[in-house]
């Protein structure tokens, strides 16, 4: 059993940072992938940032690219979100998740099995 637990949301002015942190337990944790979705009211979990936790490779949506940075340590099993530049858009429930599988895509929620319970963030005009 593998869980994830999120922090470092919180209420911020527009054009503030905010840096989201996904701390893993359980088993031994080796993901293909790991992932971060965001959920706004009344709206569907969308895609965020996603890391190929061996590689490194980095994928992002195309309204946080440049803006937010997908990270990871190996030692503590923890996945990072740096978000500069943060917009009142921006405001949602990010959740992390852990892949399901070996390989494939990254960005659709479809492909993770495991999710933390979410973190809010707030974006101010």
């Amino acid at each position: 059993q593998v869980q994830l637990v999120e922090s470092g949301g919180g209420l911020v002015q527009a054009g503030g940072s905010l840096r989201l942190s996904c701390a893993a337990s359980g088993r031994t944790f080796s993901p293909y992938a790991m992932g971060w979705f965001r959920q706004a009211p009344g709206k569907e979990r969308e895609f965020v940032a996603a890391i190929i936790w061996s590689a490194g490779y980095t994928y992002y949506a195309d309204s946080v690219k440049g803006r937010f940075t997908i990270s990871r340590t190996y030692a503590n099993y923890t996945v990072y979100l740096q978000m500069n530049s943060l917009k009142p858009e921006d405001t949602a429930v990010y959740y992390c998740a852990k892949h399901r599988g070996a390989s494939g895509r990254a960005t659709t929620k479809d492909v993770y099995d495991y999710w933390g319970q979410g973190t809010q963030v707030t974006v101010s005009s």
